[in-house]
């Protein structure tokens, strides 16, 4: 989708009112503002959304930009699993989007195409409390930001709260001992879970991620060397190997949309999602029974005595291509003026966490309790290059599921444990080159 001056115009004048100050954007207090070039026009690619808020309120704040400075922004978008080699492609050969929605640390293996935004970065940073270490540590290249930390989307364990009751158990296991218990327990009664050991770019990574780390498995050490061959690591296979056979047949292949399509169907008691599971119940009255039965949590705690989750992170990053830098730039800082941010985290029904520390305050994370585990997204993420630092290494290492196939490998009996780590361990030595 396209839109101009004019088409925002005939709409109506009034989609700008609350974020234009004397007829030019509201930029983030303290800013300079960035005049875009005369006749620019860009193109935006994000991923497809989950939840339509999310979406809407991206549109009309992108259609208040146009009305407020006059450049064109045309919005398209791509399922989460296209974005990355969509991204690669267009840093490799040097034409696309001027602007893209990336997930976890892909700007990392091409930070040298994108456009340098450190300025803006500091900027809507002092203006709006700071960003968050962990996403800011996925848009920085050294001490450049190389994109703006966009959002962390939230992943909790979304379960049908009756079922786990009739399954004998009053309350939510706080440890994995317990959640296997209560895995095997749901089985019993013919309502098994179902957790994504497919190539999901959220799903899949962020509960293959949660295993390993819940019981002290690391995939390097502080010096990026590979330590993913360990006893921790193998009672992590064996766990999920365990889990598995508890689940509904097929998680090997599932994507991000599959573990939806199954909760809603009514087919797993159990699965791990961001809030737009919630949010699909809620919107449509034939679910009403499962919204209200609908609780969240995080995922428990394992032998390594703390949480540890890697959720995931999008980072909004343009291209050194673009012929309008300063039209980029400045659709960026409107963007995460107040005005647009805190309605954009609203609409999407906290669906995308914030990642600047002014807009922790958002009345979406208290107005429904099933946001709880959501809201703190962004303050207690480990970032998945965990312990080494984020880079072409770690981006590599994730983009090429090495993680998501070592469990998947051990859990269908493809591998045993131990060859199903040693394995993962060699490919990930291809990329931690020492």
């Amino acid at each position: 989708m396209k839109f101009t001056r004019r088409d925002v115009l005939a709409t109506g004048a009034g989609l700008g009112a609350a974020s234009l100050i004397g007829g030019v954007p509201a930029f983030a207090q303290g800013a300079a503002k960035i005049e875009p070039e005369k006749g620019a026009s860009l193109r935006v690619l994000r991923w497809s959304p989950f939840v339509k808020g999310d979406e809407d309120a991206w549109i009309a704040n992108t259609k208040k930009f146009t009305e407020a400075t006059g450049v064109e922004v045309r919005i398209d978008k791509e399922s989460w699993e296209d974005i990355r080699p969509k991204a690669a492609v267009a840093a490799n050969v040097g034409s696309g989007p001027d602007i893209m929605f990336v997930w976890f640390d892909d700007p990392q293996q091409y930070p040298d195409k994108l456009l340098d935004v450190s300025d803006i970065a500091g900027q809507i940073g002092s203006a709006h409390g700071g960003w968050y270490e962990g996403p800011a540590s996925y848009a920085k290249s050294g001490d450049k930001f190389v994109g703006l930390p966009l959002a962390v989307i939230g992943n909790a364990v979304c379960y049908r709260d009756s079922w786990v009751k009739q399954a004998g158990f009053s309350e939510f296991p706080k440890d994995t001992a317990g959640f296997l218990e209560l895995c095997k327990a749901l089985k019993g009664i013919n309502h098994p879970a179902g957790f994504t050991h497919g190539h999901g770019v959220g799903d899949g990574n962020n509960y293959a991620h949660w295993l390993l780390w819940s019981h002290g498995g690391q995939v390097v050490d502080e010096n990026s060397k590979v330590v993913l061959d360990s006893p921790e690591t193998i009672a992590a296979v064996k766990y999920a190997s365990e889990l598995y056979k508890t689940f509904i047949p097929g998680t090997e292949s599932w994507l991000d949309v599959n573990n939806n399509r199954a909760f809603l169907a009514g087919e797993v008691s159990m699965t791990a999602n961001g809030i737009s599971l919630a949010y699909a119940t809620k919107k449509d009255p034939k679910l009403a029974e499962m919204a209200a039965d609908l609780k969240t949590t995080n995922f428990p705690v394992g032998p390594v005595g703390k949480k540890v989750e890697l959720f995931q992170v999008t980072t909004l990053i343009a291209f050194k291509y673009t012929k309008f830098p300063n039209a980029v730039k400045a659709y960026m800082q409107f963007m995460y003026d107040e005005a647009q941010m805190a309605d954009w985290v609203t609409q999407s029904s906290g669906y995308c966490c914030q990642t600047l520390k002014g807009y922790a305050n958002n009345p979406v994370w208290t107005a429904d309790p099933l946001a709880a585990p959501y809201a703190v997204a962004s303050e207690t993420l480990r970032p998945n290059g965990y312990a080494g630092p984020l880079g072409t290494a770690s981006a590599g290492f994730m983009a090429d599921y090495v993680l998501v196939d070592m469990f998947a490998e051990a859990v269908t009996g493809q591998r045993s444990p131990e060859e199903a780590v040693k394995r993962a361990a060699k490919r990930a030595e291809r990329y931690y080159r020492t």
